[in-house]
Formats: structure tokens, C-alpha cells, sequence
């Protein structure tokens, strides 16, 4: 068992500890262990000490132990504390980096912190740090398309213009399909919320089959004329330009943005739209996949999927 060391005081060392005991000027810190010091003298022992004091026991130990080896050298300052650990070398650091942009982990997308400090021996909190310092981020990946239309700028130059400066009493419409919509519908009405209940739903529900979306967001107030429909015909989308031309105030001309899908080109679409001189169609550059916002020729961020993951088609 461990014996704490007596602690011995000439009249000189007593009376300079209980000075700093009493002073209000003193560093808290100091005020403490100079009342340890004493109260070890008067024959307490350390757990007794740590209840008086209210701090832990291994404190009391250390600051009793320090003073009988040093006196108050012991306990005036703290010891210098070892040096950290040492900085990862450089040479390992290039290693992290080169796996990181040139190799891929086995089985996976990605490197994660645990999966490159294990292949290289580091902690997961060291390569963080300098994927930081560096700035990678594997979890990311940036898409992009280039357009392969030869008039791509022309184009570019008149959709930007009417997003920028739309021309006075006009109304520009981005318009857009969306198909292949699950119309599902759970097999029970669910109850609304209430005071201490949430509101609820059945786990199931009843398949409907399928349909399309069309909807044109209106650029100047973000107003949406939209209907959903069975297919996604030429047929369909006449329809569609019918009820734009219903909805929007028969004053305004209408600049209609969208894709170039075949069904927007049919002579049949072509042959409506000469009958009706106040809409102004608009098609964004060709792509392999377009979009009426033209982020097909655009750089964007988005985490990289898992493995497993099936990939949607989704309403640019």
C-alpha cells in the first residue's frame, strides 16, 4: 500500500505558505496547494484533505508529493509537460495524398478517414487533418456535361437574356416533364395531429399505376401551371401548351423555355404554335441530357452514391 509522505515544516516555510493561503492576490491555483501543504502537515491524510477542499484525491497525492521532494519549488510552478506527439513526415503525408487522389479502396467508392488510416497507419483524426490542410474531399464528386450543339452560345445568350431581362409584357415560362410518377395513396385515412399524439398513417399503401408531370415555372414570380396526365406524348404536351395559353393573361406574349425532347419538335406541335404567334419557344442547347436551366454545361457538387444505390431520373 502507498503511504504518503510526511510533511515537516520549519516555522519560516509555515508561515510563508499560510501568507499565501490567506492572500486574495494569489493564483488560485497556488492558494490550494499551499493549503494542502498544511493541512498535510497537521497529520491528514489525502482523502480527508480532498473532502475539505472539495478537489480530487490523486490532486492532493501530487501536490503533497512534490513538496516533499522539492519544498515550495515544488509546487510554485508547474512541470513542463512532455513534448506532443511527433508531426506525421512528409513523406507519409504524400503517401495519404497519392492514395487519396490516384488509387481506390477495395470494395468501395471511396476512401473514409478509417479506411486510409488503416491502409496506411495513421490515425483516422491525422488523415482529416490533412485532407483538410489540403483541401480534398473524396466523400464529393463534381458532374458536369458539355453541350454538343455547334450554336450552344447563341442559345446560351438568349435564355441568360430572358432569365436577366425579360422583354415588357411578356411572361417567361421554363417548362418541363417529369414521367414515370408512382401515384400511390395509403389503404386507410390516417388521423390528423393532436396534444400528445403525432398524426398517423398506414404503413401500406395501394399502387395506382404511373403518370407524368408537366409543369412551367413562371421565372418573374415563381408561380407554377402544371397538370399531371397518363403518357407523355406530342398529344400530351399540346395539351399542356392549351392550358398555359388558357392560364396566362391573353395580353401577354408567352417565351417558352424547354428541351429538346421529341415530342416538343412534332409537326403537329410545330403547325399549333404558328397558329398561336404570341408563344416563343425556346430551346436550350443540345446535350445528351438537357435541362431548361442549362446545368448541363455546369460544374456541381453532390456526395458520391453507394454501390448499392439505383440511379432515378430526376426533373431538372
Amino acid at each position: 500500500m502507498r503511504v504518503a509522505p510526511a510533511i515537516k515544516l520549519t516555522d519560516a516555510e509555515r508561515k510563508k505558505l499560510k501568507s499565501i493561503a490567506a492572500s486574495p492576490r494569489q493564483p488560485l491555483r497556488l492558494v490550494q496547494r499551499a493549503n494542502i501543504v498544511l493541512m498535510a502537515e497537521r497529520g491528514l491524510d489525502n482523502i480527508e484533505i480532498a473532502q475539505k477542499l472539495q478537489v480530487n484525491i490523486p490532486l492532493v497525492g501530487r501536490w503533497r508529493r512534490r513538496y516533499a521532494a522539492d519544498n515550495f519549488a515544488g509546487i510554485q510552478k508547474d512541470k513542463t509537460r512532455p513534448p506532443g506527439k511527433p508531426k506525421t513526415p512528409p513523406e507519409l503525408i504524400q503517401t495519404i495524398l497519392d492514395k487519396t487522389m490516384q488509387e481506390k479502396p477495395t470494395a468501395q467508392t471511396h476512401w473514409s478517414q478509417h479506411s486510409m488510416a488503416k491502409a496506411v497507419g495513421v490515425s483516422p483524426s491525422t488523415v482529416g487533418r490533412i485532407w483538410r490542410a489540403h483541401g480534398l474531399k473524396p466523400h464529393l464528386v463534381e458532374t458536369f456535361k458539355l453541350s454538343n450543339d455547334p450554336r450552344f452560345a447563341e442559345k446560351l445568350e438568349d435564355i441568360v437574356g430572358l432569365y436577366i431581362s425579360p422583354p415588357e409584357h411578356a411572361v417567361v415560362l421554363c417548362a418541363d416533364e417529369k414521367s414515370q410518377i408512382q401515384a400511390l395513396d395509403r389503404t386507410q385515412p390516417g388521423l390528423p395531429i393532436k396534444p400528445g399524439r403525432a398524426g398517423t398513417m398506414t404503413y401500406d399503401y395501394k399502387r395506382y399505376g404511373t403518370t407524368t408531370l408537366f409543369a412551367a415555372l413562371n421565372t418573374l414570380d415563381g408561380s407554377v401551371i402544371s397538370t399531371c396526365m397518363q403518357r407523355h406524348r406530342h398529344t400530351e404536351w399540346l395539351k399542356f401548351l392549351c392550358l398555359i395559353d388558357r392560364t396566362v393573361d391573353e395580353k401577354l406574349e408567352i417565351h417558352l423555355i424547354a428541351d429538346n425532347y421529341a415530342t416538343h419538335k412534332h409537326e403537329k406541335v410545330q403547325r399549333w404554335l404558328k397558329r398561336h404567334p404570341r408563344f416563343t419557344c425556346i430551346s436550350h442547347p443540345r446535350a445528351r441530357r438537357g435541362s431548361t436551366w442549362l446545368n448541363g454545361s455546369s460544374a456541381t457538387s453532390q456526395r458520391r452514391p453507394s454501390d448499392a444505390a439505383s440511379s432515378g431520373a430526376s426533373m431538372q
